[in-house]
């Protein structure tokens, strides 16, 4: 990694993750292959600050550890790359087992339970799913018809704030990088919420 650390796939430790890295990472990685409209890729890091604006609006009292759990739900990209979704299933089971463990290590990394309990896990899920909804339809050219059958149509949100989130225009690298280390610095500034 860029700052140094080496950290080992098949095990990693929480004590050889750096959020530098992960924001440099989540930054460079492409969502959607790439295949998005714009000046550039709309990056895994500006997805997952997108995701944990979603879990907030649908849960206004979510507690700040949570929006940080939706901030990093997907830190493992930022060593393995983001595949879609029918590439891991034709991987199988060992390339879920390989992010979860690096999941659950950022996890412990950033104070967090390894495991999320299960609504919190559904919560992110579902904002996740919100977000690919948002990004294939406003980005990567589905019609809101084809992006129903693949993701969760924007349920639950005001009108205020889809039509914000809707306003989607992928960030540069270094701006999706500068943008998520400022959240997720505001995040563990207020880990005691």
């Amino acid at each position: 990694m860029l700052s140094g650390r080496r950290l080992d796939l098949l095990n990693p430790s929480p004590l050889d993750i750096e959020i530098e890295d992960i924001a440099h990472g989540l930054a460079r990685v492409a969502r959607w292959n790439g295949q998005t409209t714009g000046d550039h890729a709309l990056s895994v890091a500006q997805h997952s600050l997108l995701v944990e604006r979603i879990a907030s609006e649908l849960r206004a009292d979510l507690p700040t550890r949570w929006r940080l759990a939706a901030l990093i739900h997907d830190a493992p990209e930022y060593v393995v790359g983001d595949l879609i979704t029918p590439f891991k299933a034709a991987i199988g089971l060992d390339y879920h087992a390989l992010e979860d463990r690096l999941l659950q290590a950022t996890h412990i990394r950033f104070g967090l339970p390894p495991e999320l309990p299960k609504t919190i896990a559904a919560l992110i899920k579902r904002a996740d799913k919100i977000a690919a909804f948002l990004e294939a339809t406003q980005l990567a050219g589905f019609t809101d018809s084809e992006a129903r059958r693949f993701f969760t149509a924007p349920r639950g949100l005001n009108a205020r704030a889809l039509k914000e989130l809707s306003a989607l225009k992928p960030l540069s690298p270094p701006e999706a990088q500068r943008e998520f280390m400022s959240r997720f610095q505001n995040l563990t500034e207020n880990s005691s919420e």
